[in-house]
């Protein structure tokens, strides 16, 4: 009997994926940069962040001056909408074009919007990275690839919500951090930790260790970077002793030593017969590894949601 395949749920092979991931992840950044520019900083970088929209990601509202303005990257027209409070709009085509070409496409429309704002051109969190303006190589631009991240995006924003709502602490969004292009979220025990010793690509130390300033249990989604492959992750920080050891749900889920981190292969969940459950399974069994060893107040933290609710906590 073949394996289950949920259409909800689409391929994501990393080989055919990867160049048309590495365009968007520079593209991201030079959008991302603009919002850093824009917004009043909140704690862990939660201002620069992206939000799942219905037709890819988006921004959010950004005030420049007595107006506001938006930028949404649109995987179903191939097209990054910059849209004003004033009425006035812009795009620009997701193509195949440099990521020198793109940056001043974008800036050009800026400035058509009046929009006058500058960013430090360098990305953040890639190692082998270049300035926008000086990247200059041709990238190629896969639109169906690009919508399937997408629709990979939209289910896992959903179930993450949904573990999110499990939790009454001190707990971030489900948001997209455009550094390393990963769908997060992240849930607080309420105490500090040791400072960060920092160390990402380009992005200076005071950022990571205000970003890991108190004791977290962090979950998501990675499309493919340094694993090699699109999947789940879920890490703490600081490790508490025996995490690696916790045994973990489910059995395709393994502890990667490199990352210090657990891996859970989207294609497995993707393949499960309940791929809801199966990612359920494994950001609680995790969170669990991290809040049972790190000793969290497990009893005021994780919520309790009547059975009236239902399943997904909606309203009956």
């Amino acid at each position: 009997m073949s394996e289950p395949i949920h259409s909800a749920w689409p391929p994501l092979p990393w080989p055919d994926w990867q160049p048309t991931h590495d365009a968007l992840h520079r593209w991201m950044q030079v959008v991302g940069k603009l919002k850093l520019a824009c917004m009043p900083w909140t704690n862990h970088s939660w201002h620069v962040t992206f939000a799942l929209t219905a037709r890819g990601l988006g921004t959010g509202a950004m005030p420049c001056g007595g107006r506001s303005w938006q930028a949404e990257f649109d995987f179903l027209a191939h097209r990054l909408r910059l849209d004003a409070s004033d009425g006035r709009s812009a795009e620009v085509a997701l193509e195949a074009q440099s990521v020198a070409s793109f940056h001043a496409r974008v800036f050009e429309a800026l400035r058509a919007l009046e929009i006058p704002f500058a960013i430090r051109t360098m990305p953040c969190e890639i190692a082998d990275a270049i300035p926008f303006d000086e990247d200059t190589a041709p990238r190629p631009y896969d639109g169906d690839a690009a919508q399937r991240f997408w629709r990979v995006l939209l289910q896992a924003d959903r179930v993450l919500r949904l573990f999110r709502a499990r939790f009454v602490g001190k707990a971030s969004p489900v948001h997209f951090f455009w550094g390393a292009m990963d769908l997060a979220v992240t849930r607080f025990s309420g105490r500090t930790a040791p400072p960060h010793p920092g160390g990402a690509p380009h992005t200076a130390d005071w950022v990571m260790r205000e970003a890991y300033s108190h004791e977290v249990s962090s979950c998501g989604f990675w499309p493919g970077a340094g694993l090699g492959e699109p999947a789940f992750y879920s890490y703490a920080y600081p490790q508490p002793e025996g995490f690696a050891q916790w045994p973990v749900r489910p059995e395709a889920a393994t502890y990667n030593a490199q990352l210090g981190e657990f891996v859970l292969p989207y294609e497995a969940v993707r393949r499960a017969a309940d791929p809801d459950q199966a990612l359920l399974a494994f950001l609680q069994s995790t969170y669990e590894a991290a809040a049972t060893l790190a000793k969290w107040e497990r009893g005021a933290l994780d919520a309790v949601i009547p059975a009236e609710a239902g399943i997904q906590g909606i309203r009956k």
